[in-house]
């Protein structure tokens, strides 16, 4: 990588602290921020690569605080055998653990293609380390894709565990999750993520089941912090958000049925705690699953109606009290695959009430946040994750959706996109 600066003049700058963007320009050298020049003007230097960005916005690449880089479904890539409840045929003609890993390969493209740089994952589909992998060739340019935070597969805590041999008996309770815990661990992943809650999909009435205990939840936030390890969980009943927060889990995903109590502690743990509603699935299935079997009826049963309708009331209250919400939807089903993870912004102005620029914010700073990495924001000495869009995504956050808006996409001061459309010298 050259250590000559690149400079970015003449656009607007929006930071990602959520403050209206300014005319500034931002000088890139290495792989880090350098300055952020208000007002522009920037003297240039020799050896300088200089981009034209009138017109245009310059941004911190976005976090995917919800990604699922294992499920198969992307755009221009979709798998209908991965569609529960109605069809999880996948499962029966498993690819190989190298076959997975280049399916997994392709998705980590397609996301930095739409201007993510960085993901948090919220699970891998099965127990193979691929996460662990893929994070790691990132890492050392060996793949494109964003920088990812991996995540073990996600532990469910029935007594009944099936496989291909048919089902067989599974340990419970606070000894089995910290052996869980610690296995994990050791394999690599960055955190284990916990099924706190059922779900409707699988079972009627789901959302609303607990699936572990006081001590098991105890044991699980223990273990984690012994093994240096996060602690994620899908939660949507109420005593099972409750029971994270009280155990120290780090991101809570969906928490779609929170009652009063719940938000209560919520905001008291709102220093420490990361939400991520993956109103993106919620919305597909509702509104655009018609195509791959999820009609009106199938969406009701499924819960997603209900759902929908409970974190359109839920969040803007969440939003008030402060809480670190991030965009992130459970991407990677046929009808709401990896590349349309930028819908999420949409939703939270449409749904939620945030301003374009509040969902910005969740977006970058909040995602370099729940990263735990100097990203997500253009500020001297952070990484040089940067994206140029046409437009005023500050005041139009669909704009986001269409790849042709992102004209650059860097990522550790190095270009994965630079469109012939942006002047350079």
């Amino acid at each position: 990588m050259s250590e000559n600066r690149i400079l970015f003049t003449g656009g607007r700058v929006f930071d990602g602290t959520g403050a209206p963007a300014v005319p500034a320009d931002v000088v890139v050298r290495g792989d880090r921020i350098e300055a952020v020049r208000p007002g522009g003007g920037s003297a240039i230097e020799d050896g300088d690569q200089v981009v034209d960005c009138a017109g245009t916005t310059v941004m911190p690449g976005m976090v995917e605080s919800h990604a699922h880089l294992t499920f198969p479904s992307a755009v221009g890539h979709i798998d209908p055998s991965f569609n529960p409840p109605l069809d999880v045929s996948f499962f029966r003609h498993m690819p190989t653990p190298d076959e997975h890993l280049a399916i997994v390969k392709r998705n980590a493209k397609i996301l930095l293609d739409h201007g993510f740089t960085s993901a948090y994952s919220a699970g891998s589909l099965t127990p193979v380390p691929t996460e662990v992998w893929l994070r790691d060739q990132i890492a050392a340019g060996a793949t494109p894709g964003p920088r990812l935070r991996a995540a073990s597969f996600e532990r469910d805590n029935n007594p009944v565990q099936m496989g291909p041999d048919g089902p067989k008996p599974k340990r419970t309770g606070p000894d089995a999750v910290r052996e869980f815990i610690r296995e994990q661990a050791a394999i690599g992943f960055d955190s284990v993520k916990l099924l706190m809650s059922n779900d409707d999909v699988f079972v009627e009435g789901g959302s609303m089941i607990t699936q572990y205990s006081r001590e098991e939840a105890q044991a699980a936030g223990e273990q984690a912090r012994e093994s240096g390890v996060w602690l994620n969980c899908h939660a949507q009943a109420p005593e099972s958000i409750k029971l994270a927060v009280r155990s120290g889990f780090r991101s809570v995903y969906h928490c779609t049925y929170a009652d009063a109590e719940a938000i209560d502690l919520l905001e008291e743990h709102r220093d420490s705690i990361f939400l991520s509603p993956a109103v993106g699935i919620m919305w597909a299935n509702v509104h655009e699953g018609a195509e791959y079997g999820i009609d009106t009826a199938t969406a009701e049963k499924m819960g997603s109606t209900r759902a929908l309708r409970a974190m359109s009331a839920l969040y803007p209250e969440l939003r008030k009290r402060g809480l670190r919400v991030l965009p992130g939807g459970d991407y990677g089903f046929p009808n709401n695959p990896i590349g349309r993870n930028a819908r999420d912004l949409e939703l939270f102005v449409r749904l939620f009430g945030y301003s374009p620029a509040e969902t910005l914010r969740a977006a970058t700073q909040y995602g370099g946040q729940v990263m735990d990495l100097p990203v997500g924001l253009l500020t001297p000495g952070y990484l040089a994750d940067l994206l140029v869009v046409r437009g005023e995504p500050a005041e139009d956050v669909s704009v986001l959706q269409d790849t042709g808006n992102l004209l650059a996409i860097m990522q550790n001061g190095a270009f994965h996109k630079l469109s012939g459309q942006l002047p350079t010298a």
